[in-house]
């Protein structure tokens, strides 16, 4: 049996490439896409962005735009579904200019490992991220804590407006 040649990058990667142009004729900015397996189905979750919040409208704007580009360049070759929405208040942090535009905002970071006093989730003020995947937060006026970004197992912002 012949294998179809193998596409250049990841599937996440190649579908940013394709969404970028795409949101941005329709006024929207591109936060994330992610490529995932939840039990037994395929899921393309595209998350986008705009000034003032995203709409419904926005949503489908976006999936009327995208789904004929997917089926024409066929990046994936497994049966998936297609989700287009906004990435909420609390907005998983991954990509470098997510953490650059939340730096001395409240961020919660899980950690993969508990630190040496056991703490596994640390809640405080994004003081600076670095390239290499060094955070630095600030946990109450006396606290700060560098972890490696590669050591959490989500970064999320955290809304502003809600009393911890």
């Amino acid at each position: 049996m012949r294998s179809a040649p193998k596409k250049k990058g990841n599937v996440s990667q190649r579908v940013w490439e394709m969404c970028g142009p795409l949101a941005q004729e329709l006024g929207l900015s591109l936060w994330d896409v992610q490529f995932v397996k939840e039990g037994a189905d395929w899921f393309l979750r595209v998350f986008i962005d705009k000034e003032g919040g995203v709409s419904i409208d926005d949503c489908v704007d976006m999936t009327h735009a995208l789904s004929p580009v997917l089926d024409r360049e066929d990046p994936i070759p497994q049966e998936y579904l297609l989700e287009v929405s906004s990435p909420g208040l609390e907005r998983r942090l991954t990509r470098p200019e997510h953490f650059a535009a939340y730096v001395g905002r409240p961020v919660r970071a899980r950690l993969i490992r508990p630190l040496e006093n056991g703490q596994r989730e640390l809640c405080g003020i994004l003081l600076r991220a670095e390239e290499g995947g060094q955070l630095e937060i600030q946990l109450d006026e006396e606290t700060s804590v560098t972890v490696e970004k590669k050591e959490c197992s989500s970064i999320h912002s955290v809304d502003e407006g809600l009393d911890e």
